[in-house]
């Protein structure tokens, strides 16, 4: 191009030196040109280029592509990913501790809560939350629909406010599955979505605007909360004991044995996995204190797991509970979530032993919340409430300004560093949150119950026969509930013939019944086993 300008201008003969001056012109006020000019300088640099015309390839008008930096920009779309299968994580985990017969709604309702709340998030949760035009207590409404997302965003110019919305969309996603564990096996499915909806809007949304906005009242107090320990794990704990006390207990509280420690295995390391991504990531930039958040947070779970397990090695028969560990490792993340910005890895070790204690001893007290009527079916106040409860308060005794500082963080640090005072700014960040979650629970509750149609109880017939079949119309496991359901327990039963799947062959089975009414455990283990077989006749003697 630059020799048909030169032979252009020869044709005027001009001096040599003002043809190049004004070839170097043209070039510079050229589209073309100055897009060609800028892709071949810059193409070691990092940023993301245009690609096209009008408005140079950028889906949105305000922001300049070339300030996006395309490497953080492609970390937080990887960690907002990955943090997604914590969803299933936690649907995985209640399925496996719930009965049989209501574990395929609690999967599902988990899925259903991300849906909803994504909705929620881009109608109005985004704005409520990280709006800066909000007062101290809640955001603006001039994101609304995701509007004015076309800039960079403030705490990190290189990457765009749109995707850092998806991101904390997925934090408001996550939060309201953690409080279903609480009311398993009992509630209605519409009435919880609901309920879901306006929590997410009415407590989670105030919350995080609290913590993570800079206009929020406990950040500008100096709270310290890196990954979510109040709006995610305090708020979710009060919750659970809120929604555990008004819809009651259920009609059979005992404890029983996970039906599928397969599915809480694969919950608790879908959990884990995506919650090392969730806490590295709250930075909203990949660095040297990413890393150190990586560390921190794997070290504390892991001592969790350890710690719990141990404990229920000892004080409870000598054996290794898989469902223990579990427990314990989730108790280990959630206490080091606040603090896993600001702490080292030495400091992780605390958090993950002392949280997983204080949760296991705090489980010794659930009789005396069952005689009060709070049967919190999975320990979520234990684990989440508890367990956030330690996390702020350790977070004020070890947060060091050393860490924090790796990437220009200026903080006063903790008691470690001698600021005694941010002990007392935790505690207050801590009653508040939890407070604000248990009253906005029971007012959200006590409303919905009173609209026609969103009765929160399910029905008891429902919730013998199993939310699985009543809610969503299929068990998880088809044919064993077929089987359960058709096996006749009576004093004077003879022999009973039951078809399952509708077919013509007919296998023979015999099942010992004991005294109590129930199957022997061995006998159904066989049944359960066999469930492919297409017919039994059970014969049962008392």
């Amino acid at each position: 191009m630059r020799n048909k300008f030169e032979k252009f201008f020869q044709q005027f003969h001009m001096p040599p030196e003002n043809i190049s001056a004004l070839i170097s012109i043209i070039s510079l006020t050229t589209p073309a040109t100055q897009e060609i000019a800028t892709s071949s300088e810059n193409m070691d640099d990092k940023t993301l280029y245009p690609a096209g015309n009008g408005n140079n390839g950028n889906l949105t008008s305000s922001g300049s592509p070339s300030q996006y930096d395309s490497g953080e920009m492609a970390w937080l779309m990887a960690c907002t990913a990955i943090t997604w299968i914590m969803i299933p994580g936690v649907g995985f985990f209640y399925s496996g501790v719930a009965r049989s017969k209501s574990s395929l709604s609690l999967l599902m309702i988990c899925l259903w809560t991300c849906a909803v709340v994504s909705i929620q998030w881009y109608l109005i949760g985004f704005s409520l939350c990280l709006s800066t035009k909000g007062n101290p207590i809640i955001g603006g409404l001039d994101h609304l629909f995701l509007a004015n997302t076309d800039q960079p965003y403030p705490g990190n110019p290189k990457i765009p406010t749109l995707l850092v919305s998806i991101w904390y969309g997925l934090f408001a996603a996550i939060t309201p599955t953690i409080i279903l564990g609480s009311v398993a096996e009992r509630t209605r499915f519409l009435p919880t979505i609901v309920f879901i909806f306006f929590w997410t809007t009415f407590c989670f949304d105030f919350l995080t605007y609290w913590t993570w906005n800079q206009n929020g009242w406990t950040y500008v107090l100096g709270a310290l909360d890196f990954g979510g320990g109040t709006p995610v794990h305090l708020s979710t704990g009060a919750a659970a004991l809120a929604f555990a006390y008004m819809v009651g207990n259920r009609k059979d509280p005992t404890e029983k044995p996970p039906h599928n420690m397969t599915n809480v295995v694969l919950g608790t390391s879908f959990i884990w996995f995506g919650w090392l991504v969730a806490n590295a990531g709250s930075g909203i930039s990949p660095n040297l204190r990413a890393v150190t958040v990586f560390v921190t947070t794997n070290i504390s779970a892991s001592m969790g797991g350890i710690t719990w397990g141990i404990l229920d090695y000892i004080r409870h028969g000598r054996k290794w509970s898989a469902l223990g560990f579990c427990t314990g490792s989730i108790c280990g993340l959630v206490a080091i979530t606040p603090a896993s910005g600001y702490v080292s890895p030495t400091s992780s070790l605390v958090f993950g032993v002392v949280g997983a204690i204080i949760c296991h001893f705090c489980m010794d007290f659930k009789g005396f919340l069952l005689r009060v009527e709070v049967d919190d079916s999975f320990d979520v106040f234990c684990v989440h409430g508890i367990g956030g409860v330690v996390g702020n308060i350790l977070t004020g005794i070890f947060a060091q300004k050393s860490i924090a500082g790796v990437d220009g963080s200026v903080i006063e640090g903790g008691w470690l560093d001698g600021n005694w005072k941010q002990v007392g700014i935790q505690l207050i960040d801590t009653v508040a949150g939890m407070a604000w979650s248990f009253f906005v629970t029971a007012l959200l509750l006590f409303i919905i119950n009173k609209i026609p149609g969103l009765h929160i109880r399910a029905d008891p017939k429902d919730e013998s026969e199993g939310l699985d079949q009543a809610e969503m119309g299929v068990n998880v496991n088809e044919y064993i509930e077929e089987i359960k359901s058709a096996i006749v327990m009576t004093a004077n039963s003879t022999t009973t013939r039951i078809t399952v799947g509708g077919s013509d062959n007919i296998g023979l089975r015999k099942l010992e019944l004991h005294n109590n009414g129930e199957i022997s455990k061995d006998k159904m283990q066989e049944v359960n086993d066999e469930t492919s077989e297409n017919a039994i006749e059970t014969t049962g003697n008392l």
